[in-house]
């Protein structure tokens, strides 16, 4: 064995070891020689021995460990384990949560890597490890998250769980315990990311935090409107009206963000910038990227792509962050709805063209869409200047600017790299989609107030 295949070798050991270590331990040596091992000890045998296979791609090993697992005849072994799944499946949810991941983004992750029976399996666990916390020390988007995640314990206890997801879902032993493993697995394969606000426990009750954050109520009326304009934007088959309530969407968070930066200087409150993790999804995962990066650009904040996850960290200050999420996702709906509004495309030979001409459309429309943004964003700074002479608005703004710089590279270091956008390749797909860019324009040129939306 070389040298290469021996370090390799050590670190799969060593790899397995921390694994092992995390759901509770493989035995090792413990007790006499001779004494039988206990049926927790053969379980969590079991299991080392299953992750192994799934780490080295032995389909049959695996198969043939789990198939141990659901068919052992010794009195008593199904429900114990099924009480050490879930007791594994508990810490590595708590685990996740110290390494970074939120509920809906776990949940989403276990979908892509393993299915949906993964996803479901994953809401449950989450389900049992958040009834260890208060509810008023759980983070605001946390609890929302959980809300949309339908996130319930539905079975009868620990032991029980297994046999009452077979009835529940009409499946088999065998079955559930595979979906078991594959999302140890898939939990134990998590990687680190840098953790978006407190953990389940560590937030302020709610009632402190209300008393220390008086303007959250006018907040959300602001962006209760803002929503409202681009709700209709996104549903009129009008593309002037859709033109024109986008405009007075994007000059409302415009004013928006800059009141807020204003009023954080007036009152010297020591406003720092946030991120959060927003899902993109394939297809043409590249060109969606861009659309974000243009959105989150022009309303002062970055972005950060983890392209293996499927979604994109945004740096900014929560305002901005507010305006980003609000406005990415409504651009996108216009978007795809004008793309598919298009039809399949065929070139001269009757072969298709309909991918080709998606991916150049979605890279204009993302293009062009970053053009105006940006001319809009200048537009109502400008006017905010003007509107008053008194204030140092551009001084606020860059300081904006360059905290974000600087929490980016708290957060990543050197660690990142630079992509190039997707490439459009159809001619009639980057037309079409410069064209849609411009009917969902965002500029405006008169002077929108809260009171007026």
């Amino acid at each position: 064995m070389g040298k290469a295949s021996r370090q390799h070798r050590l670190k799969k050991d060593r790899e397995r070891q921390r694994r092992r270590a995390q759901h509770g331990g493989t035995p090792s040596g413990a007790g006499p020689r001779n004494a039988q091992p206990s049926v927790e000890e053969l379980i969590s045998l079991a299991v080392g021995l299953a992750l192994d296979a799934l780490e080295d791609d032995g389909t049959t090993a695996f198969a043939e460990v789990v198939h141990g697992l659901a068919s052992h005849p010794r009195p008593g072994w199904t429900d114990t384990v099924s009480k050490q799944l879930v007791g594994y499946l508990r810490r590595s949810v708590s685990a996740a949560w110290q390494a970074g991941w939120q509920p809906a983004e776990l949940v989403r992750h276990l979908d892509r890597e393993a299915g949906e029976p993964a996803a479901q399996m994953a809401t449950d666990m989450i389900a049992d490890e958040m009834r260890t916390y208060a509810v008023a020390t759980v983070d605001d988007r946390w609890a929302a998250q959980l809300k949309l995640l339908g996130a319930q314990v539905w079975w009868g206890s620990d032991a029980r769980y297994t046999s009452d997801w077979c009835e529940r879902f009409e499946s088999d032993l065998q079955s559930v315990l595979t979906t078991a493993m594959r999302v140890l697995f898939v939990f134990q394969h998590l990687v680190k990311l840098p953790r978006l606000g407190p953990l389940p426990g560590e937030a302020l009750p709610r009632t402190i935090r209300q008393t220390r954050d008086p303007a959250e109520a006018a907040d959300e009326r602001m962006l209760g409107k803002i929503r409202a304009l681009l709700a209709k934007a996104e549903s009129t088959e009008f593309a002037e009206e859709a033109e024109a309530l986008s405009a007075r969407a994007q000059e409302l968070m415009a004013k928006y963000s800059i009141d807020h930066a204003l009023l954080a200087a007036a009152t010297g409150a020591k406003d720092k910038p946030a991120s959060r993790r927003v899902p993109v999804d394939n297809p043409y995962e590249s060109p969606k990227v861009s659309l974000l990066a243009a959105v989150a650009k022009a309303n002062r904040c970055q972005t950060v792509w983890y392209k293996s996850l499927g979604m994109t960290a945004v740096i900014g200050f929560a305002a901005d962050l507010d305006a980003v999420e609000l406005l990415f996702t409504s651009l996108l709906v216009q978007a795809n709805t004008a793309m598919l509004r298009a039809g399949a495309k065929r070139d001269q030979f009757g072969r298709s063209r309909t991918r080709a001409f998606r991916q150049s459309f979605l890279v204009a429309y993302a293009i062009r869409i970053g053009e105006r943004l940006s001319g809009t964003a200048e537009h109502v700074e400008q006017e905010a200047v003007a509107a008053s002479p008194g204030q140092n608005l551009l001084p606020v703004l860059a300081a904006r600017h360059q905290a974000v710089d600087d929490t980016v590279s708290e957060m990543f270091g050197n660690d990142l790299t630079y992509h190039r956008s997707g490439r459009a390749t159809d001619s009639e797909g980057w037309y079409s989609g410069r064209a849609a860019a411009d009917l969902a324009a965002l500029h405006g040129h008169r002077e929108v107030s809260a009171e007026s939306a």
